[in-house]
Formats: structure tokens, C-alpha cells, sequence
């Protein structure tokens, strides 16, 4: 039996942001019902980083996030420079940006869609080791606190709730499995 389909009809810009556009995309429903759904497009795409460091331990950030009104703790991560640039030199650029080190070796965990209901944002995840200390280079309104964490410290903060974003989530555990150590 072939399932009917959901269709959209019409997508009219609402907001052009710096990273960001939003749009209301006007639904026909498969019972010809019309609906209007909210969809942003992250125009470029974004790294993160699950930063290991000689002992171990992760590299993680503290930060304030403004949607939450609270600080998070969450892998290096950012934007590209433009759609074309390649993710793993993103990647590259925001750990040294965000922490301070560069890394000897990076490698791709995995890819993510961070929000599938209504964002077509794309975050690839590497994992970086052989770090080399050096000096951040934060953006003029970042406040960022680097702290290590063992493994299974930061599981215990993803199945408590404590972390919830979801590209660090899905890196740390991504990480684990890589590891064998998915608790």
C-alpha cells in the first residue's frame, strides 16, 4: 500500500539572518488540509570536535547560551566560513579558535541533522587527538572556560540530562562506541 505524502506548495521567506534563514513553508496534508510549518535553513553547516587529550580526558567548553539563559558544556564547535569550506578544516580552526590547541590528527566520527523537525542545519563531528597547546583566539563576544572531563563522567552528565546538546551527545557517544566504552 503506498503511503500518501505530505507536500509543500509554497515557501516564503520570513527573516534573513547572518547564519540563519527562516521560512514558512505552506503544507498541503495528505488529507488536503492546508498547514503552514516553520523551517529555518543554516545556510552553511557547522564542526565539532571531540577533542582527547594525551591523559584521556576531553576537552569540553563552558559557555553561556543565550536560548537556554544558562551556561552549557559542550564540544568546540562552529560555523563555516561558507558552505564550500570543508568541514574537517572548520573543525580544525574552532578547536584552536575555542581551546587553544591544534591537533595532530583528526578523524570524522560521524554526521548529524541537529534538529530534523524544522532545520536542515548539518554538523560534522571529528574526533581530535596529538593535542598541542597554543592560545585561543575567541570571538570579540565569547566567554568560553575550557574543562577536561573523563568519559564516563560526561556519559553520566548525558544520561542525567545535565548535557543536552545534541551534537555533543551524539559525538561523546559516538566516541565511547568508537572506544568500546558506551556504559
Amino acid at each position: 500500500m503506498k503511503q500518501e505524502t505530505v507536500k509543500r506548495i509554497d515557501r516564503k521567506l520570513v527573516k534573513a539572518g547572518a547564519i540563519l534563514d527562516i521560512y514558512d513553508d505552506t503544507m498541503l496534508l495528505p488529507d488536503g488540509k492546508i498547514e503552514h510549518w516553520d523551517f529555518v535553513s543554516h545556510r552553511k553547516g557547522a564542526a565539532a570536535v571531540v577533542a582527547v587529550m594525551d591523559d584521556g580526558k576531553i576537552l569540553m567548553i563552558r559557555q553561556y547560551r543565550p536560548a537556554l539563559n544558562r551556561e552549557t558544556i559542550e564540544l568546540p564547535a562552529g560555523c563555516r566560513d561558507n558552505k564550500d569550506e570543508p568541514t574537517s578544516i572548520c573543525a580544525a580552526r574552532e578547536l584552536t579558535e575555542e581551546t587553544g590547541y591544534v591537533a595532530g590528527h583528526m578523524e570524522q566520527l560521524l554526521s548529524l541533522k541537529s534538529t530534523v523537525a524544522f532545520c536542515d542545519e548539518l554538523i560534522d563531528v571529528y574526533l581530535a587527538t596529538d593535542l598541542k597547546p597554543g592560545t585561543q583566539h575567541l570571538d570579540e563576544a565569547e566567554t568560553i572556560e575550557l574543562e577536561p572531563y573523563e568519559l564516563g563522567d560526561l556519559l553520566k552528565m548525558i544520561y542525567s540530562g545535565k548535557i543536552q546538546d545534541s551534537k555533543t551527545v551524539a559525538g561523546i557517544l559516538a566516541y565511547a562506541c568508537k572506544k568500546g566504552d558506551l556504559q
